[in-house]
């Protein structure tokens, strides 16, 4: 049996879900990014239990088909983004979401417009503007080799993209700092 739960975005979100199911003595067989693997059925009742002590956390169950599509689209993206050496970040947004979920980009597109009242397209830019926050945050690393980790065709592009986005340069952030970053679950 599989559980899919909403606002699941980081390894630190399933050692969290998988604790939690633990404790009330439901042992999953695997926990990934918004979806927990179960080897035995549950009752009604422990899916309330499992409810209430995933709320505190932001988390929920999601029973609906487009619910859990929606959140396989956002979990594919979160990742996509995170990934710095992936060579599945150097494909096609459209193409990699058609192959991972077997379903016509325009469909997942459509349906993710309708239900988050954004594209799909514009929740990566948000994700990768937020990745690049972190990383000028950090300041571990040059605007070039942040670009060059977030797959971006040059400096001049992200800075665009994070001007438009941001208000400021990614110069200007890095010395505003902190303040302005948002937490993935909020986008």
């Amino acid at each position: 049996m599989k559980l899919y739960i909403k606002n699941m975005v980081c390894d630190r979100c399933n050692m969290v879900v998988r604790s939690e199911l633990e404790k009330l003595g439901v042992i999953p067989e695997s926990v990934v990014l918004g979806v927990v693997q179960l080897t035995t059925p549950i009752t009604a009742e422990q899916k309330l239990q499992i409810e209430a002590v995933l709320s505190p956390y932001g988390f929920s169950l999601i029973d609906d088909k487009k619910s859990r599509l929606i959140e396989r689209i956002k979990t594919l993206v979160v990742s996509l983004v995170q990934e710095k050496d992936s060579t599945e970040a150097r494909v096609n947004l459209s193409d990699y979401l058609k192959e991972q979920l077997r379903h016509d980009y325009t469909y997942l597109s459509n349906l993710f417009t309708q239900v988050e009242g954004t594209t799909i397209e514009r929740y990566y830019i948000a994700l990768k503007i937020e990745k690049v926050k972190e990383l000028l945050v950090y300041d571990e690393l040059s605007l070039s080799e942040i670009a060059f980790r977030l797959h971006y065709s040059s400096v001049a592009h992200l800075s665009r993209q994070f001007k438009k986005s941001t208000g400021l340069t990614p110069s200007h952030f890095r010395k505003v700092g902190e303040r302005r970053r948002k937490s993935l679950d909020s986008l």
